[in-house]
């Protein structure tokens, strides 16, 4: 798929999880700045409204034809920083809804 391409995460997150979530969420932020095909990224978090979600993170990305190789250099962080997303979402009662977006057509 060519084109911009965007991923979108959204968390729920208990306060007493935010400090550590959020350094680590920063970690990953830094390998994405890393890689080819990066444009930009964002990490937002909830002042107002009844959304579930408070944490969204918004990366966007050349194409999506750059998005395997991301995930893998991602993984290998996670690995070499001993660190597993999946437990900790576990372990601090995080829930995650995670998809990847494309511009609509005008």
């Amino acid at each position: 798929m060519s084109g911009a391409f965007y991923r979108v995460d959204k968390f729920a997150v208990p306060a007493a999880a935010r400090e550590e979530f959020l350094v680590n969420v920063m970690m990953t932020h830094k390998v994405l700045e890393a890689q080819d095909g990066f444009i930009d990224h964002t990490v937002l978090e909830q002042v107002a409204g009844p959304g579930e979600f408070n944490f969204v993170t918004i990366a966007q990305w050349e194409s999506a034809d750059v998005v395997e190789r991301v995930r893998a250099a991602v993984a290998a962080a996670h690995r070499a920083a001993n660190f597993d997303p999946q437990e900790m979402f576990a372990r601090l009662g995080i829930r995650a809804d995670i998809a990847s977006y494309k511009p609509v057509a005008a």
